[in-house]
């Protein structure tokens, strides 16, 4: 008998009977690929309940059987080795095994993988939105860049983040939360064109996948025409809420020809565009990584001042116009790096807001500068800044109660300063937490009052004890006369609602004639008083010899 013939039937009647009854769909098939033996599962899988005597194709046409192009028998005819393909079978999708018989001909395995298929791919799917996920997101970006990669065609990954989402969910509750990341998805469906890949990563981040050998979309050009569509889009679609859409590019090859690295370097981008300005889009550029590995120096060297307590306090004087006496003392938040050197607030502030840590620098602070003015001999009042960071977890209220049983201090000498960023985030919410405050007998001042755009709003919602006119208005008095109209109608608006108004950033003797002539009542600024150690500001309210009774001398 040849080798390349049929082969023989089972020589035992209970091997045949175990080929019949096995579990596995199994056909027998001769040289020329018609079929000599189909078990039960074979002839159930492929509704065909007497395939024997049917060439392979036929049998695969008769059954409804879509095969990859070329048929998978010629490739193992070819090949001489186990051949492996995926069918579909109306609604499911078949795993079928051809190997080559040592006696002639081949036997051909089915495997149902539907379900696994089917799990596989809503494990790739992000359920909320439908869209990929980030484990998707992976697999069809090194896909991409595979098929990319031998053509050398240009690809971009978008990463996406929506402004104050966190917002909606504490406000409004994560439903409204939910319906607005569904919308959004939506859009960004819309927006993108059938071979671009959109994916949720979690919370209200978003990537897309643009580009490719088969799309024809020129980069950075359709890049840069997507982002700006979607930062329009929904920026247009939401602008009521305020929300805006960020985008970072990268583009492969030049930004990266690997997954890893344009994901990173997309999301660089992403931290740039929302660093400048938010409701904006940025590409990649290189320096972004070395500025990256900066910041993250800074991170940690932050975290580890926190730890070893290598803070300090700056006291800056507040004189009160009329008697020209210092009637109080801010405390300002001071970084002297053993490395760096001294560190501008301006740098470590917002990364410490950023990543967490201001809440414990706000806390330390507090507590620092009620102990430091708890020990003076005058009852100066003492001036910490709040960031809008602290308003939030509800433990403010609660954490200023401590500190003043702690230290000591009467309420009524503390002065706490908030800027308009707190109140902008659930305002409501914050005004509960200054109510709270100004229940302790703590008072409250607006700091940079005139720099936003509902000042006017918020002293109608909440009776501030102070109000900081920003230094910008003070320096402009000498050369622009809106300036100084600014700087009286807040004085005199000040003085018609019983709050003090203090006038920040003097620097000259003519601001500060110009100041006392618009009825501020306390100036502050390097004319009056450089900030200076907690030592030097103590000294500063010790009554001199000469102000001394003649009998206590």
């Amino acid at each position: 008998m040849s080798a390349l013939a049929a082969p023989s039937p089972p020589a035992t009647p209970s091997f045949a009977a175990a080929l019949a009854e096995m579990a596995v769909p199994l056909l027998l098939l001769d040289a020329a690929g018609t079929i000599t033996f189909a078990n039960a599962c074979a002839a159930a899988l492929l509704a065909c309940p007497a395939p024997a005597g049917l060439p392979l194709p036929a049998l695969l046409a008769a059954c409804g059987a879509a095969e990859p192009e070329g048929g998978i028998l010629p490739e193992a005819l070819r090949a001489a080795r186990p051949v492996r393909s995926r069918l579909t079978l109306g609604d499911r999708l078949v795993e079928a095994a051809l190997a080559p018989l040592s006696s002639g001909g081949f036997a051909l395995t089915f495997e149902d993988v539907t379900e696994l298929l089917r799990g596989a791919a809503l494990a790739r799917q992000e359920p909320l939105t439908g869209l990929c996920n980030r484990v998707g997101l992976h697999d069809r970006l090194d896909a991409a860049l595979a098929e990319a990669g031998r053509s050398d065609a240009p690809l971009a990954v978008l990463m996406l983040d929506l402004d104050r989402f966190k917002a909606v969910n504490d406000t409004l509750g994560h439903p409204v939360g939910d319906a607005l990341l569904r919308k959004v998805a939506e859009r960004l469906r819309k927006a993108t064109r059938s071979g671009d890949v959109v994916a949720r990563l979690g919370g209200d981040e978003f990537a897309i996948i643009q580009g490719g050998p088969s799309s024809g979309a020129e980069q950075p050009q359709a890049a840069e025409a997507l982002a700006r569509r979607l930062v329009d889009l929904v920026g247009r679609t939401y602008v009521v809420d305020g929300h805006m859409l960020n985008v970072g590019v990268a583009l492969s090859p030049a930004d990266g020809r690997n997954a890893d690295d344009l994901l990173k370097h997309a999301d660089l981008a992403l931290y740039r565009a929302k660093a400048e300005g938010r409701g904006t889009h940025r590409f990649f550029e290189p320096a972004m990584n070395a500025q990256m590995q900066a910041r993250r120096s800074l991170e940690i060297d932050l975290r580890r001042a926190l730890a070893l307590k290598q803070f300090d306090l700056a006291f800056q004087p507040q004189i009160q116009l009329e008697t020209g006496q210092i009637v109080g003392f801010e405390a300002l938040l001071r970084w002297n790096h053993p490395e760096r050197g001294p560190v501008s607030p301006a740098l470590f502030i917002p990364l410490a807001e950023e990543i967490g840590l201001i809440v414990g620098i706000g806390e330390w602070a507090l507590r620092t500068a009620c102990r430091e003015a708890a020990g003076w001999t005058q009852p100066a009042s003492i001036a910490v800044n709040l960031s809008p960071v602290q308003f939030r977890g509800g433990r403010l209220v609660e954490t200023v109660m401590h500190v003043l049983a702690q230290t000591g201090l009467d309420p009524a000498r503390l002065e706490l300063e908030i800027t308009e960023g707190a109140l902008l985030e659930n305002t409501d919410s914050v005004l509960d937490v200054l109510n709270g405050l100004r229940a302790l007998g703590v008072k409250i001042s607006m700091d940079d009052f005139g720099t936003g755009y509902s000042s006017l709003s918020y002293l109608q919602k909440f009776p501030f004890d102070k109000i900081k006119i920003d230094q910008s208005f003070v320096r402009g008095m000498e050369g622009n006369a809106e300036c100084g109209a600014i700087v009286r109608a807040i004085a005199r608006l000040g003085a018609s609602l019983g709050m003090r108004t203090t006038a920040e950033g003097v620097e000259t003797a003519t601001q500060l004639d110009a100041i006392r002539a618009e009825g501020c009542t306390e100036v502050q600024g390097y004319l009056t008083g450089r900030p200076m150690p907690a030592a030097q500001a103590a000294a500063l309210l010790i009554p001199s010899p000469a102000a001394l009774p003649a009998d206590a001398a």
